[in-house]
């Protein structure tokens, strides 16, 4: 049986290029990157090397870069370290119902710590109202974050607009680019960025790897104690191979990031239209336009999401309920609970679709009518 991968918003395989250009840091460039002698000033230099790289994707400086281990510890390091280094400024921080759990557990353990937090709501489509977030604004808040992408719809929040309403107030503004970075063309300054997290393995590039762009006005109270690593904002030897990996996928990426959002594109049609073939019942969750390319929630009414994900297994098909990090978990979707409210009949019966690396058209055909006849069958 043939295996078809469409979860790539959970994780991506690593790109062949990828993993060949690592394996030399593994076992040739191995130096520690703290050390002066000539070892470890050759790990420093490919190191600094790849910061750039992924500095000139953000068009940013390369001191703006903290190297982290991914997006989670990057939403962290963002949000607890800005709450602590502005807390005698304010305590007040703005955030939505539809992040990561990477921002909301954080959040939630700010609130314990005596930090007020406001969570913004989103309209059906998954957006938020910039009109609420200006009302929500106060003179103490420190810090708004929101998420560029959705991981679970793909929604696209309008982040330009928030970066222009926060320009001329006093709070950070932190974005959890996870799912949108690689995938489509930022320009933190542009957008008047402050904070970005991504991470490596959403890119084709390895696990444990991720970074957290900080401009360079903005004051961070480090997380993590020991050297005085990454300008002694983020304490703990590089994982210099990694790193490699992470800075040559951003590379790749910048190559072909255009052809691939169009690759997606059509891949998502192709698998609609084979929907709409098979007369399936179906509607797509999130706004129609402002998405990211290879993200796909659809729901199926009448389906139980437990017995359509183990089917689709059995067939050889991978999709997701949402968020990887809640993978098995009973609880509805905090995204949709949010968008259609918690009683509502898209949370137990909408699946995750996402394309990526070896996607090809008549691959996502096949699982669309693989996927049309299991839900037909579990219809009944």
């Amino acid at each position: 049986m043939e295996r078809i991968y469409l979860d790539h918003a959970a994780t991506t395989p690593m790109d062949q290029r990828i993993v060949d250009k690592m394996m030399p840091y593994f076992t040739e460039i191995f130096g520690n990157p703290s050390s002066i002698h000539s070892y470890g000033r050759e790990a420093r230099k490919w190191l600094d090397e790849a910061r750039e790289v992924i500095a000139g994707e953000l068009h940013c400086k390369q001191q703006e870069i903290i190297l982290t281990s991914g997006g989670t510890e990057a939403d962290n390091l963002a949000i607890t370290g800005v709450a602590m280094a502005r807390q005698h400024e304010g305590k007040h921080i703005i955030t939505t119902k539809t992040e990561h759990h990477a921002v909301l557990h954080t959040c939630e353990r700010l609130e314990k710590l005596g930090f007020d937090v406001t969570y913004l709501d989103v309209d059906h489509t998954g957006l938020i109202h910039l009109d609420q977030l200006k009302q929500a604004l106060r003179d103490d808040t420190i810090l708004v974050t929101i998420m560029y992408g959705n991981n679970e719809t793909g929604v696209i929040q309008p982040i330009k607009e928030i970066g222009q309403l926060l320009h001329d107030h006093a709070a950070h503004f932190h974005t959890d680019a996870v799912q949108a970075f690689g995938t489509i063309s930022i320009d933190v300054t542009e957008l008047h960025i402050d904070l970005l997290s991504a991470s490596g393995h959403k890119l084709n590039g390895p696990m444990g790897t991720g970074f957290l762009y900080v401009n360079e006005r903005v004051k961070l109270s480090p997380q993590l104690f020991g050297g005085e690593q990454e300008r002694k904002r983020r304490a703990g030897t590089e994982n210099v191979a990694g790193i490699i990996g992470l800075a040559e996928a951003v590379q790749l990426t910048k190559q072909n990031r255009r052809e691939k959002a169009v690759h997606y594109g059509k891949l998502k049609e192709a698998m609609l239209q084979v929907f709409e073939e098979e007369s399936l019942n179906f509607s797509i969750n999130g706004h129609p336009k402002e998405t990211l390319p290879h993200i796909l929630n659809v729901h199926f009414p009448g389906v139980s999401i437990e017995s359509l994900l183990v089917n689709l297994d059995m067939e050889g098909i991978a999709v997701s309920s949402g968020s990887a990090c809640t993978a098995g978990s009973v609880l509805p979707s905090h995204v949709l609970s949010a968008m259609y409210g918690e009683e509502a009949k898209e949370l137990t019966s909408s699946v995750r679709i996402s394309f990526g690396l070896g996607n090809e058209e008549e691959h996502v055909k096949q699982a669309a009518h693989k996927i049309a006849a299991v839900v037909k069958r579990l219809a009944k």
